[in-house]
C-alpha cells in the first residue's frame, strides 16, 4: 500500500490558518554538523546551532492577517505536513523582507523563533 509523503500542507498562525500556496519548509534538526579537518582527513564533525523556522508561500488573500503578522513577535506556526508531521514553531516572529507578489496573489513569509518541535 503506498502511503502519502507529499502534498497539501496547512499552516496556522496563532490558530488562524492561511491559504498555503506551496513550498513549506522547516529544519530537520536544531543543529548543522560540519567536519573538522586534519592534515590525515576528517577528525571529527563540529555542531552549529541552528535558528527554528518555517518558510512557506501563502495566498494573499483579502482577509490576510497583515497587522497581526507585522506587530507580533511571538506568534505559534503550526506546519501540519500531508505525511502527518507537525512542526510548531514558538516564540515567532517575521524575519527579513516579506515580498508581496501582487501579479500573482501571493506572498512569501520567513518565520524564525524561539524553539521549533516535531511531533
Amino acid at each position: 500500500m503506498a502511503k502519502r509523503v507529499a502534498g497539501i500542507c496547512y499552516i496556522k498562525v496563532d490558530g488562524e490558518q492561511l491559504e498555503v500556496e506551496g513550498s513549506v519548509e522547516c529544519p530537520l534538526s536544531d543543529l548543522q554538523r560540519e567536519p573538522v579537518m586534519g592534515l590525515a582527513g576528517p577528525a571529527g564533525y563540529k555542531e552549529t546551532a541552528i535558528a527554528p523556522y518555517v518558510k512557506l508561500s501563502a495566498i494573499f488573500t483579502p482577509e490576510f492577517p497583515i497587522s497581526k503578522l507585522r506587530e507580533n513577535t511571538d506568534m505559534t506556526i503550526t506546519a501540519e505536513l500531508a505525511n502527518g508531521k507537525v512542526y510548531t514553531l514558538s516564540g515567532a516572529y517575521l524575519q527579513g523582507e516579506t515580498p508581496v507578489k501582487g501579479d500573482e496573489g501571493k506572498v512569501e513569509l520567513d518565520f524564525a523563533g524561539k524553539k521549533g518541535d516535531w511531533q
